[in-house]
C-alpha cells in the first residue's frame, strides 16, 4: 500500500490533534513496557508540560517537535531509556520509544541521558515520519 504524501501529513497531524494541546512527556529509565495500554514501567527522571501548540505542521510525511521542550529541575537520578507521552492529565498514555543522546539514533534525543536529580533536560529532537511513502 502506499500512501499520498497529504494522506501522510493528515496522519500525522491527527496524532497531535488526537493528544491534545500541553501533552505531558515523562523520561523514564529502564526499557519502555510492551504498549501504551501496559503499566508505566521504570522511574520518572523528567516531567516536561509541552507547549501548547508542541508539534510542527506535518510536511513531506514528517513532523517534528515545535518549541523548547525541558524540565528544569529532574525528578530524580538514573539514564534516560525511554519516553511516554502522555495527554495533558498525565496519565493517559499515547505515545512512547526510545530514548538517546543526540545522534544516537533514538525516537527522541536529549542533551544529556545520564540525569541527575534538579539538572535542566533538555530534548533536542522528536520528529516522527509516516510510513508507506
Amino acid at each position: 500500500m502506499q500512501l499520498s504524501v497529504a494522506v501522510r501529513n493528515a496522519v500525522l497531524d491527527s496524532i497531535e490533534t488526537t493528544i491534545g494541546t500541553s501533552a505531558r512527556l515523562k523520561i523514564r529509565s529502564g526499557s519502555a513496557p510492551a504498549s501504551c495500554a501496559s503499566a508505566d514501567s521504570g522511574t520518572v527522571l523528567a516531567d516536561v508540560t509541552c507547549p501548547s501548540d508542541w508539534q510542527s505542521a506535518a510536511a513531506t510525511g514528517s513532523k517534528a517537535k515545535l518549541g523548547t521542550w525541558e524540565d528544569t529541575s529532574a525528578d530524580a537520578t538514573g539514564t534516560a531509556g525511554h519516553f511516554r507521552l502522555y495527554a495533558s492529565d498525565g496519565t493517559t498514555c499515547h505515545l512512547q520509544g526510545t530514548v538517546t543522546v543526540t545522534g544516537s539514533g533514538g525516537d527522541m534525543t536529549l542533551d544529556n541521558v545520564s540525569i541527575t536529580s534538579g539538572q535542566t533536560i533538555t530534548i533536542t529532537s522528536f520528529t516522527f515520519t509516516a510510513g508507506n511513502a
